[in-house]
């Protein structure tokens, strides 16, 4: 990339901070103010991490935090190869999934190109790829808030690069059921290449439902991006990585913004290895969700039962107004996906943090 297309594109991004109000939503909340009395429900975060035996391996990575981090790249990635059955070569670790998405989005952009992707659903590849000159055809979800699979299909062109497949979605929380996923991605496969992001995925509990490794495993053109940013409680350390066939990955690995470091790494790696954590995380996450349901039943509010660790529900009011009414009861709410502005998405937390959503909830909506 010469310095005239650099400097256009530099200064695009810029101008979007500011052209763009639902940008900021994206990166921090606009009430946020950093108050340590406040309820934040609007991160997805997991308030539980992490484990104690990932805060030990950042405690004993002190000693080593002088070395870059390249070698013990290296021993991670290996781990998650063993752990999803693929060689080294598939296997891409990033600075969280966040940069595995926008160095993807680098690595296919192409002026005038395009990526499909269902709406709403997670942008932060799709604000990436729009400043390197890439159109976004936005198919919107389907009555039951799912992917409209035959609607992206059918807007896929010879300009395609990407279809973006958000599994399951934010911010409706619905997943796409494992034999339509596969023949989606696989009817695709000869003509673009289908990027799968699994953030949620181990909250997911139905029966039957499995990941979309097997597909990189039968080389075709798939990309699955996982991150610990969640079930691990690790969002704050910024780790993630990409599954992807050896020379797609190859190509990724080269627009690579920022490696990670020492102690995330040590970190993921002490996390994967802490099977009673994850079991914790997934278990208080599933009793949120129901504390959500049962207060959004008693009100009436539609909702769709979540796959993930929040839960999006149809409050009737519009969601600027509902962060404001909220916020001054001290529980932030998710942000604006239009076109749903008046849904709100409600992350689960402790205990006592869904207990005061639920009866604050109950108050604002009265």
């Amino acid at each position: 990339m010469d310095r005239r297309n650099w400097f256009r594109i530099a200064s695009a991004a810029s101008g979007a901070l500011v052209l763009n109000p639902f940008w900021k939503w994206d990166m921090t909340h606009p009430l946020d103010n950093g108050s340590p009395d406040l309820v934040r429900l609007c991160y997805n975060e997991n308030p539980y991490g992490p484990s104690e035996k990932a805060r030990q391996a950042i405690i004993n990575s002190f000693d080593i935090a002088h070395q870059y981090p390249f070698a013990y790249v290296e021993e991670l990635a290996a781990k998650l190869a063993s752990k999803h059955g693929v060689s080294r070569e598939h296997i891409v670790v990033t600075g969280g999934s966040r940069e595995g998405l926008a160095a993807t989005g680098l690595t296919f952009a192409e002026e005038g190109g395009n990526i499909v992707a269902p709406s709403p659903t997670y942008q932060a590849m799709l604000r990436y790829a729009r400043q390197f000159g890439m159109h976004i055809y936005d198919v919107p979800v389907n009555r039951e808030l799912g992917h409209d699979l035959d609607g992206m299909h059918k807007r896929i062109t010879n300009r395609t690069n990407l279809v973006f497949i958000c599994n399951p979605n934010n911010p409706t929380g619905t997943i796409i059921p494992t034999p339509e996923i596969r023949s989606f991605s696989k009817s695709i496969s000869g003509r673009t290449i289908a990027f799968v992001d699994e953030a949620y995925n181990d909250y997911v509990t139905e029966e039957g439902f499995e990941d979309m490794t097997q597909l990189v495993k039968e080389d075709l053109n798939v990309i699955v991006s996982r991150t610990f940013s969640k079930v691990y409680g690790l969002a704050g350390i910024r780790i993630g990585y990409l599954i992807a066939r050896p020379d797609i990955a190859d190509r990724i690995r080269t627009n690579l913004m920022a490696s990670t470091n020492i102690p995330a790494i040590m970190a993921a790696s002490a996390a994967l290895d802490d099977a009673q954590f994850y079991e914790f995380s997934k278990s208080k996450n599933s009793e949120g969700k129901e504390m959500i349901y049962s207060a959004l039943d008693l009100l009436g509010l539609e909702y769709k039962k979540s796959h993930t660790n929040f839960v999006f529900f149809k409050s009737g009011m519009d969601i600027v107004k509902l962060n404001e009414k909220m916020r001054s009861k001290g529980v932030l709410v998710g942000r604006p996906f239009p076109p749903f502005t008046d849904w709100c998405r409600i992350s689960t937390g402790k205990t006592e943090d869904v207990e005061q959503f639920c009866s604050t909830i109950k108050n604002v909506l009265a």
